[in-house]
C-alpha cells in the first residue's frame, strides 16, 4: 500500500476548520431542487413505475451528494481549485436535476451524462490535481475513480437505450455503484484498501447529513406552500395545509430533538468509524429523505382534495411517507446503538395500518391519522425520558458524554 506523507493532499481541509461553509450551503441550494424534481416525478406517475423511476432518481440524486460531502469532509473548501471543483459540480448537478422529469424519456443521455460528469470528473480531479504521487489518498481516489469509470460505461448505454433496456443499464450502473464502498473499492491487481484509509470529522459529516434532511423537509415545505397557493382555501383545505405542516414539523422533531445529538457523540466515539458512518450515513439516511419525499407528495394530494376519499395509489402515499421515515430511524438506531426503537417501528406500523381507512375516509382524516401517530411517538419517547430522569437514570446522551 502506498506511503503517506505530512500533507497527502495539495487542498487538505484545516484541522481546525469543522463547520459547515457558506460555499457548501451554497452547493446544496441545487438539491432543493433535485428533490423537488424528484417529487414531482413521483406525483405524475404514482404507480409501481414511477415509484421505481422515481426511486432510482434519488438514489442517483443522493450518491452525486453523498460523495462530494465525502470529499469535502477532507478538502478545503476556501481553496480556490475546490471553490471551482463544487461550482462545476453544482453546475452539472443542475443539469442533471433539470434532466429528472424526462429521465426515463428524451433526456435520458442527458440525466445520465450529467451524472457521469459529477462522479468521473471528481474523483479525476482528486486522483490527479489533489492527491499527491505515493499516497494513500491517490490510491483510493484512483480506485474509486475506476469504479465510476466502469459504472458509467452502463449509464451512458442506458442513456443511449430506450424503455426496458435503459432501465436495466441503469440498475446494472446503480448496483456497481452502491456496490463499491461495500467491497472498499477493490479493483485486480492494485493495493488493497482498509477502512481506516479514510478519515471521517464526525462533526462536519453529521452535520452535512442533517442538512440534507432539512433540504428534504424543506422541500415539502416548498411543496405545501405551492399547492395551497394555487388553489381556493376553504376550511376543509386549510385543515390539510395545517395538519400537512404539522406532519413536517413532527418529522423535524423526530430526528433533530435527540437523533442527531446521539448519532454525531457515537460516531465520533465509534472505534469503527468509517464503516459507521458508511452504514449509517451514507446508506440509511437516504431511506429518511425517501419518507419525507413520498410524504410530501400524499400532502400535496391531500390538500389537493382534502373532502374527497383518496385512489389506493395516493393513499399509499400519504401513509407509507411517515411509515418509511419512521422505519429508518429504526433501523438507523440499531446501526448506531445496536438496540431497537420499539415506539418508532410501533409508530410505523400504525402508519401503515392507518391505511385501511383510506377507503372511506376523506383525505384530511388519514392525513390527521398520520400526525396523531407522529405526535403519539414524539410524547411516548418525552414520557419515558422523564421516567427514566425521575428514576436518576442518565439519558443515552449522558451516557455518551460521560465516556
Amino acid at each position: 500500500m502506498a506511503s503517506t506523507t505530512s500533507r497527502p493532499t495539495r487542498f487538505q481541509r484545516r484541522e481546525d476548520a469543522r463547520g459547515v461553509t457558506a460555499l457548501e450551503l451554497f452547493y446544496d441550494l441545487v438539491f432543493v431542487f433535485a428533490v423537488t424534481q424528484v417529487s414531482h416525478l413521483l406525483l405524475a406517475h404514482l404507480d409501481w413505475k414511477g415509484a421505481g423511476e422515481a426511486t432510482l432518481a434519488l438514489l442517483v440524486v443522493w450518491w452525486s451528494w453523498n460523495y462530494t460531502t465525502w470529499v469535502t469532509n477532507e478538502l478545503d473548501p476556501d481553496a480556490i481549485a475546490v471553490r471551482l471543483l463544487l461550482i462545476g459540480l453544482m453546475l452539472a448537478s443542475l443539469v442533471m436535476a433539470v434532466a429528472i422529469p424526462k429521465a426515463f424519456g428524451v433526456r435520458g443521455l442527458l440525466f445520465a451524462g450529467a451524472y457521469v460528469v459529477i462522479q468521473v470528473g471528481r474523483h479525476a480531479f482528486l486522483t490527479f490535481a489533489s492527491a499527491r504521487p505515493g499516497t494513500i489518498e491517490r490510491t483510493r481516489a484512483g480506485e474509486i475513480l475506476t469504479w465510476f469509470a466502469v459504472a458509467a460505461v452502463f449509464w451512458l448505454a442506458g442513456g443511449l437505450a430506450h424503455g426496458t433496456t435503459r432501465t436495466a443499464l441503469w440498475l446494472v450502473a446503480l448496483a456497481i455503484d452502491y456496490a463499491g464502498p461495500l467491497f472498499v473499492y477493490r479493483v485486480p491487481g492494485r493495493p488493497r484498501l482498509d477502512h481506516v484509509a479514510w478519515q471521517v470529522d464526525s462533526a462536519h459529516f453529521t452535520e452535512r447529513f442533517q442538512l440534507f434532511v432539512i433540504i428534504a423537509l424543506g422541500e415539502s415545505i416548498v411543496m405545501i406552500g405551492g399547492t395551497a397557493s394555487d388553489l381556493h382555501l376553504d376550511l376543509a383545505r386549510l385543515t390539510a395545509f395545517g395538519l400537512a405542516f404539522l406532519a413536517t414539523a413532527a418529522m423535524w422533531w423526530l430526528y433533530f430533538d435527540f437523533v442527531a445529538r446521539i448519532a454525531e457523540r457515537r460516531l465520533e466515539l465509534a472505534e469503527q468509524r468509517t464503516l459507521l458512518a458508511r452504514d449509517a450515513y451514507t446508506y440509511l439516511h437516504v431511506v429518511m429523505v425517501a419518507g419525507v419525499i413520498v410524504a410530501a407528495v400524499g400532502d400535496e394530494l391531500v390538500i389537493a382534495h382534502p373532502t374527497e376519499t383518496l385512489e389506493p395509489a395516493a393513499v399509499a402515499a400519504v401513509v407509507s411517507g411517515p411509515a418509511i421515515y419512521l422505519l429508518a430511524h429504526a433501523v438507523f438506531r440499531l446501526r448506531m446503538a445496536g438496540t431497537v426503537s420499539v415506539k418508532r417501528l410501533t409508530g410505523a406500523a400504525a402508519c401503515l395500518l392507518a391505511g385501511a381507512t383510506g377507503g372511506f375516509a376523506p383525505g384530511w382524516v388519514l392525513q390527521a391519522l398520520t400526525v396523531i401517530i407522529l405526535a403519539a411517538v414524539i410524547a411516548a419517547e418525552r414520557v419515558a425520558g422523564q421516567r427514566r430522569a425521575a428514576r436518576g437514570e442518565p439519558s443515552p446522551l449522558d451516557l455518551l458524554e460521560t465516556r
